[in-house]
């Protein structure tokens, strides 16, 4: 697979479905997606291939005795649902997953490649978080020292 990359803006509309990006879904291949809470207050998407490699090595860590490993597994695994492109090239986006993610319809909606998963935020959202963020950036970039190219 192609790497996942670019940014879109695509508006929700009122059957909580998002056109997705003709460039995405051409490097994806696949008719369907799967979708899950993400650490922020966004979206993560995953081709099937890529969540199953992710959730094994998550489960494979993972012990039902470990509180912190239970909370990640209940916030990321939990919610996952799988998702398919309709005709149009649109995803209809959960209740649940569009109230975590502030989604609501006919708000614009960023979508990101981030090489090996999607981001889907509400477009504000995201703004602010990069406003709340935006001193971090270059301590966080400064912790990816070790990356030589």
């Amino acid at each position: 697979m192609e790497m996942l990359i670019g940014e879109y803006s695509n508006t929700l509309d009122e059957k909580g479905r998002v056109s997705f990006p003709s460039k995405l879904r051409s490097v994806l291949n696949q008719g369907e997606l799967v979708i899950t809470q993400g650490l922020d207050q966004c979206l993560m998407l995953f081709t099937a291939e890529e969540w199953q490699s992710l959730t094994d090595k998550i489960m494979g860590s993972a012990s039902v005795f470990d509180e912190q490993k239970l909370i990640v597994m209940r916030h990321f695994i939990a919610p996952a649902q799988r998702l398919e492109f309709d005709k149009s090239g649109r995803l209809s986006i959960p209740q649940s997953l569009r109230e975590y993610a502030a989604l609501k319809s006919g708000c614009e909606c960023k979508i990101q490649g981030m090489i090996k998963f999607i981001e889907l935020w509400d477009s504000s959202e995201y703004a602010k978080y990069k406003t709340e963020n935006a001193a971090s950036l270059k301590d966080a970039a400064a912790s990816m020292r070790n990356i030589i190219f």
